[in-house]
């Protein structure tokens, strides 16, 4: 068994206990690898183990990714591909055509683009909206007062599926500080559940913060160095 597979069934075993701790099912808590620098090796050992949900930060070398897996026999099941880092508008083009679901959406500038350059012929992309949480000036994302505005914009957009939130928290080891911001985001994904029935994605929690994203009601964590290590 190499380190990688290992390393998965050590964040799944983590999420299910801490789930039950907390009295959810764990199987309402989507696992994403985050493969951003990661080789395809890694990413076919990580297919290998069963996850079949990725999210990158880079266009390019996405891009490149992507193209080469679809080439491989090896991967016989279809991936999904989440874009999770900052969209500059000259490079909405092939996240548009490429991927599945974008989680970073912080202006309705992007939303649109995304929205005009999705081909026809695929599925409507899946978009979660980056709230910038801490309201640090140095992080991406739209301001919580800002959040339900920008939400009714892009559930207007056709070729567009509004699915929820995500929020990447300030670096803190002050506990509750970061249990108030997932739960400030947490009550917000409730006031969109309440207007969007299709909304069903709170996208909070990484390898340093599962526990507390976890009791908050995250339903997806996005975990990079639990299972591929360093960052290369």
């Amino acid at each position: 068994m190499t380190n990688i597979i290992k390393n998965i069934k050590n964040v799944e075993q983590k999420i299910a206990r801490i789930a039950e701790q907390v009295e959810r099912d764990p199987e309402e808590i989507q696992l994403l690898a985050v493969s951003k620098t990661k080789p395809v090796s890694q990413i076919k050992e990580a297919y290998q183990a069963g996850l079949r949900h990725f999210g990158e930060n880079y266009v390019q070398e996405s891009i490149k990714k992507i193209e080469q897996i679809k080439l491989d026999p090896d991967f016989n099941e279809p991936l999904f591909w989440y874009f999770i880092g900052p969209l500059q508008s000259n490079k909405t083009r092939p996240v548009a055509e490429n991927f599945d679901w974008v989680q970073s959406v912080e202006r309705l500038k992007i939303a649109q683009r995304l929205n005009d350059q999705r081909p026809s012929h695929l599925a409507k992309l899946n978009i979660c909206l980056q709230v910038n949480i801490s309201g640090e000036q140095s992080k991406s994302g739209t301001s919580l007062s800002q959040v339900l505005e920008l939400a009714s914009q892009v559930n207007q957009l056709a070729h567009l599926k509004l699915r929820g939130i995500m929020a990447i928290p300030e670096k803190t080891d002050n506990s509750q500080q970061l249990e108030k911001q997932f739960n400030q985001l947490h009550n917000i994904y409730l006031q969109l559940q309440q207007l969007y029935p299709q909304v069903d994605t709170l996208s909070m929690g990484m390898s340093g913060d599962l526990e507390t994203a976890i009791a908050c009601g995250s339903n997806m964590v996005r975990i990079g160095t639990d299972i591929f290590g360093s960052r290369n």
